[in-house]
């Protein structure tokens, strides 16, 4: 049986040059194309998201529900991907804004966990980078369309196994820790 996520790697969809439609565009080992005809060059580089964990007064920990797919219907935190020319701070405020009317008061780095995100047939490769918020006020919290819902657990009864996307549950489980708990004993 093949793995459906290594089947949509760029290597295995990218077939013809986009520079001059030459299907001589070959996949080499430093994750770049090179065309033989035109000598086109093509890296294969990761794209930055971005997740906030954001804590209520109570110690709960605020999370999504996704949406759409991959993964929809599983937990995630809240954020996105980094626009062009964005920085990640910016757009850790824009997605926050534009899921659930949040704003922030703070944000301080936290991690960064590579993953994988599959859509529309291509893998796509991310640096996730997760940063623990602050917000103004609860009040006024509502989903966009973006996510279907949002829920604060107790961090001491978090379940990594509703969490959908690995890096997502990863970043979670270094929070965990930072907070003293172990995500084993959670599992």
């Amino acid at each position: 049986m093949s793995d459906p996520v290594t089947n949509s790697f760029p290597q295995n969809v990218f077939k013809f040059c986009p520079a001059c439609s030459s299907g001589n565009f070959s996949f080499r080992q430093d994750n770049s194309f090179l065309c033989d005809a035109c000598g086109f060059e093509f890296f294969i580089n990761a794209a930055a998201a971005v997740a906030a964990l954001i804590e209520d007064d109570n110690g709960r920990l605020l999370f999504t529900k996704r949406a759409k797919d991959p993964m929809k219907g599983t937990l995630d935190l809240p954020g996105g991907f980094v626009d062009i020319m964005e920085t990640a701070e910016d757009a850790l405020r824009r997605e926050l804004k534009e899921e659930l009317n949040l704003e922030t008061s703070e944000e301080v780095y936290f991690t960064s966990c590579p993953n994988t995100y599959e859509y529309g047939g291509i893998t796509y490769f991310t640096l996730d980078l997760a940063f623990v918020c602050r917000v103004m006020s609860f009040e006024g919290i509502t989903a966009d369309d973006e996510v279907e819902g949002y829920r604060f657990i107790p961090i001491d009864e978090i379940d990594l196994g509703e969490i959908g996307l690995v890096s997502i549950r990863k970043i979670v489980s270094l929070y965990l820790v930072s907070k003293g708990i172990r995500p084993e004993e959670r599992l």
